[in-house]
């Protein structure tokens, strides 16, 4: 979840960082997020981002806006957004 989006999820079919590569063709919101988190997250953020994804509603797009924007606020508070508090 960020605050600013250039492209919807509907034009991102192949997703590529220095963590790996996620083929998100054909795939729901959520399997698009546990693919993006497996294989392009940081290694240090995967467990904040499976627990950040158990803990949103089940439906069509996995959102929970309070969960989501604590990981700002620890990196307002702290200075790093590991120390954030699911």
């Amino acid at each position: 979840m960020v605050s600013h989006v250039d492209h919807t999820e509907h034009d991102v079919r192949v997703l590529i960082t220095e963590q790996g590569i996620a083929d998100l063709r054909g795939k729901s919101p959520r399997q698009r997020a546990e693919l993006i988190i497996e294989n392009c997250a940081h290694p240090d953020y995967r467990p904040l981002l499976r627990r950040y994804v158990e803990l949103t509603p089940k439906g069509h797009t996995p959102h929970n806006l309070a969960k989501a924007y604590a990981f700002h606020l620890a990196l307002q508070e702290t200075g790093d957004m590991r120390n954030v508090k699911l």
